[in-house]
């Protein structure tokens, strides 16, 4: 499974990309408008931070397809061929994905709820749907389950579109989507770190240390060889 960052802060950003083994990073608009940040700027120091070879999922803010491509078209030549645009699902962003599928542009379809939308998206030439799991959850619906049924959809009909599932509030959720088959997963940087947490872990290493420091103090192995 593909992990991916969900944030626009630099330091988040800085941070996991260079301790977790990340795909990516997505954004909204909610996001970016957090930062308080130059837009054009902040884009391209996430550019920056990740390098050249890993996804940036920017989102269009236009709402007639035609803008939306001119404005995906902008954001390419700026961020490179592992971008992608964010398009929330809604029927002016669909006629827009056959017209970017044309020039070569990276689709996201979001703000997903539902097997049908995702499924609509993927007909019109998205390479990654974006189902929300926690907010499916808070209404007490069944995100994992959509994630599911979608991986179902895209499976059967044999789309080339991949999940992006986002939306996530624990690890057991993240977990979850992994095992129903999800592609990828764009998730806070405070949710990597906890997906690697466990207190036997911690305790296990804690022996470790112990151990050797009682046979060779403070030595590391570089020091013994």
């Amino acid at each position: 499974m593909k992990y991916l960052i969900d944030s626009a802060n630099l330091e988040d950003i800085r941070y996991g990309n260079e301790f977790y083994p990340i795909d990516g990073v997505t954004t909204n608009p909610s996001l970016v408008s957090k930062e308080k940040k130059d837009f054009a700027e902040l884009i391209d120091a996430i550019r920056g931070i990740i390098g050249n070879g890993k996804m940036l999922h920017v989102q269009a803010t236009a709402k007639k397809a035609e803008d939306i491509v001119a404005e995906a078209q902008l954001l390419r030549e700026r961020l490179g061929e592992k971008f992608y645009v964010k398009i929330p699902i809604g029927e002016e962003g669909l006629k827009a994905m056959p017209m970017l599928k044309e020039k070569g542009i990276g689709i996201t379809a979001t703000a997903i709820f539902t097997p049908q939308q995702a499924l609509i998206a993927a007909k019109a030439g998205a390479d990654f749907v974006a189902p929300y799991v926690n907010r499916l959850d808070n209404i007490t619906a069944d995100g994992v389950q959509v994630v599911a049924d979608i991986v179902e959809l895209f499976d059967i009909y044999q789309l080339d579109c991949q999940v992006l599932a986002a939306s996530f509030k624990n690890v057991e959720q993240l977990h979850r989507v992994a095992l129903v088959g999800a592609h990828s997963a764009t998730i806070s940087v405070d949710l990597l770190k906890a997906a690697i947490a466990h207190p036997m872990t911690d305790s296990a290493v804690e022996g470790f240390d112990r151990d050797w420091a009682a046979a060779y103090g403070d030595k590391t192995v570089a020091d013994l060889l």
